[in-house]
């Protein structure tokens, strides 16, 4: 079997952890492993499948004097804008987990579960986008959906764990909640999120646009009409929950015909990467804590609207760090793989 020489850019980063770990456990065939980072972490260590690798700091030469077939970005767009160039110029393909390219209409935005086909569309630049991670587990729904239904609109609230402010937004959650036990909560600054997130929610996730929705809504708009080629009417509410890891999201549907929940569900349960967790009576359906170091998409609460036979609603939960940026890259790489 061919294996492959990996870089990872940003290893020492939650997302670069997670890329190591999934692809030892989905058997990626690795050759070498050059692990990747700023000044400040170079010379730190990294283990994949019992061996210890030196992280190198990134620079515009890294490329040149490295032999390197896939490239996975996940240290920051500014990062990949300077420096995924180089990688693509040596001959590597760049996975990229930031949000930088995603949109350029050259570059493909691949969630392998919906448009695994988007991928030979790297020969144009060199580079494949990962989506933002709450599209991807909504996007690995609704493509079925649509497939077997259409899809009209979707109206979408996420609750999105303080994972997805990467490691300084786990360790401020921990760190409020720590003060809360020690009675000093008033003494918690917030540094990575707009406000205290520990016993608290916030309706702000990145900057406001001027239509009033934020950037990380209009991702998820602008994303997933690109990754499903359809031009989808969506709506999306993004809110940032004291949660560790995990992200969860109810999605209203509405749909061109009438839609039982039942069929719904049944199209569900044959989805990639999709496990259904639907048995309310029972107090059974997806949470974060049921998601989290996993590598599918839980859905359930699927149930019609009271008031309109064409439309559903649901719940999901997916783990941000697998799902929505690192299983998601690796599957991308697996797909390119299999073709080079």
């Amino acid at each position: 079997m061919k294996k492959y020489s990996v870089a990872v850019v940003g290893a020492t980063g939650a997302v670069g952890e997670e890329i190591f770990r999934v692809l030892e456990e989905l058997d990626f065939p690795v050759g070498d492993v050059l692990p990747l980072g700023s000044a400040r972490s170079a010379g730190s260590e990294i283990e994949f499948k019992g061996k210890k690798y030196k992280v190198k700091e990134l620079s515009e030469s890294t490329f040149s004097e490295h032999e390197v077939d896939i490239a996975f970005f996940s240290a920051g767009g500014s990062v990949s804008e300077k420096y995924a160039k180089f990688a693509c110029e040596s001959g590597a393909v760049v996975i990229d987990n930031t949000s930088h390219f995603r949109m350029q209409p050259d570059v493909p935005l691949v969630v392998p579960e919906c448009n695994p086909d988007d991928v030979k569309e790297w020969k144009n630049t060199g580079i494949i986008a990962n989506p933002n991670c709450s599209t991807i587990q909504m996007v690995q729904l609704l493509k079925p959906l649509n497939d077997a239904f259409g899809i009209k609109r979707v109206d979408v609230s996420t609750y999105q764990a303080a994972s997805g402010a990467g490691k300084e937004g786990m360790e401020e959650l921990v760190y409020q909640m720590q003060k809360f036990f020690e009675f000093k909560l008033d003494e918690c600054e917030p540094k990575v999120f707009a406000h205290r997130l520990a016993l608290n929610v916030i309706p702000h996730i990145d900057v406001f646009l001027d239509n009033d929705y934020t950037k990380e809504e209009m991702k998820m708009v602008n994303e997933t009409q690109k990754i499903l080629h359809k031009k989808i009417e969506i709506s999306a509410t993004c809110v940032r929950v004291p949660v560790l890891r995990s992200h969860s999201e109810a999605i209203t549907i509405h749909f061109e015909r009438e839609v039982d929940a039942r069929a719904a569900r049944e199209v569900l349960s044959k989805a990639l990467s999709v496990v259904v967790i639907d048995e309310p009576s029972k107090k059974l359906y997806p949470m974060p804590s049921i998601s989290s170091d996993t590598n599918e998409t839980y859905v359930g609460r699927i149930r019609s609207d009271n008031f309109d036979k064409k439309i559903l609603h649901l719940w999901c939960c997916a783990d941000q760090i697998r799902v929505g940026a690192a299983t998601n890259a690796v599957r991308i790489a697996q797909i390119w793989a299999q073709e080079n």
